[in-house]
């Protein structure tokens, strides 16, 4: 596929880090709706649509999700994962709360499973750690990730139906250094 990068095999992701982040632009925006169109395709599969008009619902959601990411979270950075200079990632993470919130985290799903956002998440906590600070979420109830976060030390603290607000608290001693 000519402009696609092929993941490699997930061994390799382990002995080097070829993900790399960089700033969301204008220019980003189709890419990021087929993230959000991707992850939501078998829930909108089931819905009693023409292509046309689910394709158009699709649309309306991301540019709802957009306005109320853009506008809830004014200062987080919006990132765009890449590997190899070809996105198959993004990260938007707001930094100005008391606790760092990871407002979005997705990846294309054949790079799921493969150490990134394991590694991507991992900095963030290490980052979260030095400076005291805990790390929160949202993820939808049924959304496989949540085994990764349950591995990397977040708990659930609210459970709202559809999704859980999990958080990631620093050991004392990581608040102490």
């Amino acid at each position: 596929m000519h402009g696609e990068a092929v993941p490699p095999p997930a061994t390799a992701l382990r002995t080097r880090r070829g993900a790399v982040l960089r700033a969301e632009c204008a220019g980003d925006e189709a890419f990021v709706f087929r993230l959000f169109a991707e992850a939501r395709a078998l829930v909108f599969a089931q819905v009693p649509l023409a292509p046309a008009q689910r394709d158009a619902l699709l649309r309306q959601q991301f540019k709802l999700q957009t306005a109320h990411y853009r506008h809830s979270y004014p200062a987080a950075s919006f990132s765009i994962v890449e590997w190899d200079g070809v996105a198959i990632g993004r990260a938007c993470v707001d930094r100005s709360e008391p606790c760092l919130r990871v407002v979005d985290l997705a990846l294309l799903r054949q790079w799921q499973g493969r150490g990134i956002g394991s590694r991507f998440l991992a900095g963030l906590l290490e980052e979260a750690g030095a400076a005291g600070r805990a790390v929160s979420l949202h993820v939808e109830r049924e959304n496989p990730a949540q085994g990764l976060y349950l591995r990397l030390g977040f708990r659930v603290i609210r459970d709202t139906g559809v999704y859980l607000q999990m958080e990631w608290r620093p050991a004392p001693e990581e608040r102490a250094a």
